[in-house]
């Protein structure tokens, strides 16, 4: 038994996995996840906020310290889109030394798609290959086709923060931003079949915090239950409803949704019109919703 910690930083959030993996099996030991939302301003000023550095700072630094306590042997940060994409991603990268204790591996997308796409994969059972798999994140959304291994993958510059700043400013956005987005979003998946040919995938799988809250609010639930939408199977017509609500709600309602962690109000609308634009696009039916994603692929490469 090997006892890893992965630490995932994207663009809205920072998430810790320590976990025991033994052969092939992975047995969290703890899951956790803080927005700090360190792709701040990044498509329109090209830099890493000193402010989004110093929240990231203060959630690594409680992350090492139970990382720690709980005797990691193995430790492996990867950080994504916000800092592939900053001028000032150098001192991002000191930062999580002096911090973390290891340097953090700024991924390629292609590279962030496979781990997200052995992550998901795992232990999907009684759903038919090839898959496709979408994972939407803050800043970019990357698609990756294959069965046990990854046939082809693609990194696009969309995601919910990145498509939010850039288009959704009004509260609720207007008809005219969400077009804008649209097409933003669509011109970005049209570029990523030219590489990833979705007409091959039989099931269509999502992640990340913005698929499994469009699965939670489809779904009904009291309040966030991770086991009840893993593996959740959303149909188009039911993630198009709740794009439809999330855009036409005020921050203040969707604030007030049970489901709603308070770091994604600002960006879930965006991101579930990702979703359902993506869902168009490559002609899928549902979506399976999963809770294992790029943690899990990153445990996995360091077991």
């Amino acid at each position: 038994m090997t006892r890893v910690a992965a630490v995932d930083c994207g663009t809205n959030s920072i998430r810790l996995l320590v976990a025991d993996v033994i052969g092939e099996t992975l047995t969290d030991v703890v899951r956790r996840m803080e927005i700090v939302r360190l792709g701040q301003g990044v498509d329109r000023t090209g830099r890493l906020a000193p402010e989004a550095i110093e929240r990231t700072r203060l959630a690594l630094d409680d992350y090492t310290a139970q990382l720690n306590y709980l005797g990691a042997e193995r430790v492996r940060m990867v950080a994504t889109s916000a800092s592939r994409d900053a001028g000032n991603a150098a001192d991002f990268r000191a930062m999580v030394l002096d911090t973390l204790g290891v340097t953090p591996d700024v991924i390629t997308g292609d590279e962030e798609a496979r781990l997200s796409f052995t992550g998901a994969v795992r232990g999907l059972a009684g759903a038919e290959p090839p898959y496709l798999v979408a994972d939407i994140g803050g800043g970019s959304t990357e698609l990756v086709l294959g069965t046990s291994t990854v046939d082809a993958a693609r990194s696009v510059d969309v995601g919910c923060v990145r498509m939010t700043e850039r288009h959704l400013h009004d509260d609720p956005p207007t008809a005219g931003q969400i077009a804008a987005a649209e097409k933003d979003i669509a011109e970005a998946i049209t570029l990523a079949r030219e590489t990833v040919p979705v007409e091959r995938a039989r099931t269509f799988v999502g992640l990340a915090g913005s698929v499994t809250t469009v699965a939670a609010l489809a779904l009904e639930l009291p309040a966030y239950d991770a086991a009840a939408i893993h593996h959740s199977r959303i149909s188009y017509e039911q993630v198009a409803t709740v794009t439809a609500s999330l855009l036409a709600a005020t921050r203040a309602e969707r604030a007030a949704l049970p489901v709603m962690h308070p770091g994604r109000v600002d960006v879930i609308g965006a991101g579930a019109l990702v979703l359902r634009v993506l869902m168009e696009q490559v002609g899928a039916d549902h979506v399976v919703a999963s809770e294992h994603d790029i943690l899990d692929g990153i445990a996995f490469s360091i077991a």
